[in-house]
């Protein structure tokens, strides 16, 4: 008999806003009704919060878009579909990658294949785990998101953060250097509680954001020149001598050579270059010097797609230890994407060592992207992910899926490239629908079932199970009972060994055995052990030693694209939001943002239709005319079919840089240079 009961269980938002998730309610009724969802208040991450996103997620359970059953293209290039079994679907891939060779496939998950387990990774992990095993190419997704930026900032040293409760509770000054609230709306809150208790708030970015409205200044840089910023701001530190000499000589290394490299960067020099004018560079290089418990915090993704993003992380990531505020509560680095607590630690199942010899793509975009289009793959495994949307240079990379064998999506909608290149479509669950368990940087959540699965729907873990299984892979799942892979992972010092078990015995919520201040220490990531000015890693593998400023390369196209996040969309799940009504309502085209000088010069009005271009290819859009973005500046939000047809793609670091850091950093560059026309 089916329980019809009705009940409320403990859960997380499937929206991944890291590093700041937010819990949740639901109320369910019998195995396949969701009755509401609302924000948990004893969730002590988000304390009640909920923002649009994750009250539109009541829309996935019962959404008539859904994928539900297991379907197969027809015919190359057609729409025409039909229905067929698990088995049917699972033998045709396993077959497959036999026929081809297992390093001719190749394995991509996305944010939809970590929709109850972000933070933790363990059934992202058990795919990276059947690849790997398996001998099919596999690559680490921190590419598409934080690991350029990430990659500066490891290699002056300092990669973990303070947490969002020390800033609240000690920041004097918070600078949002490209950190935005619509995608960390969660630590929105704790910026009030600052400024409340009396801290001033700084933001700089490209556009007026959500984060610059809420800020006591902010100032607008030109797309790709934030390192240069940061250079002009350690200028007026070191000729003014306000750095912190005790700290430098205990813990630094380079700092006669980053001193004598920066004299060349005047405020003038950097007023120049950004649009920041020279005054307000002095005033701010001396407030945040000044200010003895200054918190940065960068921003996650956006600053790093230009192609040259790495240099901004960089140079930005020298200013706390130059004035000395590592190590401190309410200073150094505060909430960004995976900068992470002192002690926080996990356990990984990849199983690198079983990892069969193998001719492998390196964790470069740009040669992934290769390999799609020169045969080298010849089958694309896809886990709740849209490689059409969120690649760079996606013309390439349509072109090349159109030459493949087999390209299979896993995931709850049909999205762009499920409708233009899959040839089988298998039906994903949803976050109530499977067993989970989300970390932030202070806690643990489980994600117990909530419902049964919608159709035919089974998760990822399931599908690479069962493909282990037909390809003859050993001891894939070696534990013994369906959330074993969760407590492999949880088996860690920082969980206090937390298991499934032991979490929903204690309500669903768990403590990580962090700091709150990060390099309490000051034990760094590098060589030296020190905070390195002057890298000699990065002058190994060809990259400059000392931050520069990012080259800014000529172009016939006079108007510099960047895009980012906005409150109603976030990533490419759920068809980038447009398959929940909510967020379809709130976003229903693509907006190009045009300043009121560069609109006025091309004849182009408020609300009309134009078309950008550039000689990678071209996009439509309706214009908003506003002076959110300074002139030579234009955005949007990601995530448009077609949008990345404009983007560079090319790598933005050489082969031997990306694989240097725990994380993949091999990026290509999302930055394009265009024109704007009516259409």
């Amino acid at each position: 008999m089916t329980d019809t009961a009705r009940r409320t269980i403990r859960t997380m938002c499937p929206m991944n806003c890291h590093p700041t998730l937010c819990g949740m309610l639901v109320t369910v009724e019998g195995d396949d009704a969701l009755v509401e969802v609302t924000g948990d208040r004893d969730n002590p991450d988000s304390r009640g919060f909920l923002c649009v996103r994750g009250r539109a997620a009541h829309e996935i359970i019962g959404n008539p878009e859904r994928v539900l059953y297991p379907r197969a293209r027809r015919r190359r290039g057609s729409d025409s579909w039909e229905r067929i079994g698990w088995d049917e679907a699972l033998d045709r891939i396993a077959s497959t990658v036999d026929r081809l060779g297992r390093d001719a496939v190749g394995v991509w998950g996305g944010h939809g294949n970590v929709a109850n387990d972000f933070g933790t990774f363990a059934n992202y992990q058990l795919v990276l785990r059947f690849a790997n095993m398996a001998g099919c190419q596999w690559w680490e997704s921190s590419m598409i998101c934080w690991g350029l930026g990430g990659f500066g900032i490891a290699l002056t040293g300092a990669l973990e953060a303070n947490t969002k409760e020390d800033m609240s509770a000690h920041a004097d000054l918070i600078v949002l250097w490209g950190s935005n609230f619509a995608s960390q709306p969660n630590t929105a809150r704790h910026v009030s509680a600052a400024k409340r208790r009396g801290a001033r708030v700084v933001a700089i970015d490209v556009r007026v954001s959500e984060a610059c409205r809420s800020a006591d200044e902010y100032h607008l840089v030109r797309p790709g020149t934030d390192a240069a910023l940061a250079l002009a701001l350690m200028h007026v530190i070191v000729a003014e001598k306000l750095y912190d000499e005790d700290f430098i000589a205990a813990h630094t290394v380079g700092f006669e050579a980053l001193a004598e490299h920066v004299r060349r960067f005047t405020p003038s020099w950097g007023a120049s270059v950004t649009g920041v004018g020279a005054d307000a560079i002095v005033a701010l290089a001396r407030s945040y010097a000044h200010t003895a418990r200054a918190m940065l915090l960068m921003s996650g993704s956006s600053m790093y797609k230009d192609r040259h993003g790495w240099m901004a992380s960089r140079a930005i990531s020298c200013l706390p230890p130059l004035t000395g505020k590592l190590g401190k509560p309410g200073a150094g680095f505060g909430p960004r994407h995976a900068g992470m607590p002192h002690g926080h630690g996990l356990a990984n199942i990849v199983n690198f060592e079983a990892r069969p010899p193998g001719d492998y793509i390196p964790n470069q975009m740009s040669a992934i992207i290769d390999a799609v289009c020169d045969g080298r793959l010849r089958a694309m495994l896809l886990f709740g992910t849209d490689m059409l949307s969120s690649f760079a240079d996606t013309g390439r990379v349509g072109r090349g899926f159109d030459g493949m064998d087999l390209i299979v999506c896993h995931d709850l909608f049909m999205n762009e490239t499920a409708r233009c290149a899959a040839d089988i479509v298998l039906p994903a669950t949803s976050w109530l629908e499977d067993l989970g368990c989300k970390g932030t940087p202070t806690h643990l959540y489980l994600m117990d079932r909530a419902l049964a699965p919608a159709g035919e729907a089974r998760s990822s873990t399931d599908v690479v199970r069962a493909l282990a299984e037909r390809l003859g892979i050993d001891d894939f799942y070696p534990w013994k009972h369906d959330g074993g892979h969760i407590d492999a992972v949880l088996d860690h010092p920082a969980t206090g060994h937390a298991t499934v078990a032991s979490l929903r015995a204690a309500g669903g919520i768990g403590a990580m055995n962090v700091s709150h201040v990060a390099h309490p220490d000051h034990r760094y990531l590098t060589p030296s052990g020190k905070i390195e000015f002057y890298s000699e890693r990065a002058a190994a593998v060809g990259l400059p030693p000392l931050p520069e400023p990012a080259p800014q390369e000529a172009s016939r196209y006079p108007l510099a694209l960047r895009n980012g996040r906005t409150l109603s969309h976030f990533h490419s799940f759920y068809d980038h939001g447009r398959a929940l009504p909510t967020l379809a309502a709130r976003d229903p085209q693509p907006e190009l943002w045009l300043a009121p000088a560069d609109a006025a010069a091309r004849g182009i009005t408020d609300g009309s239709d134009v078309r950008v271009h550039n000689d990678d290819g071209e996009f439509r859009a309706r214009v908003r005319v506003t002076d959110d973005v300074p002139a030579g500046t234009v955005w949007m939000h990601d995530g448009w079919p077609g949008l990345n047809t404009l983007m560079y793609g090319g790598a933005s670091l050489p082969d031997a840089a990306v694989d240097i850091f725990g994380f993949t950093t091999g990026q290509s560059g999302y930055d394009a240079r265009v024109e704007v026309a009516a259409d």
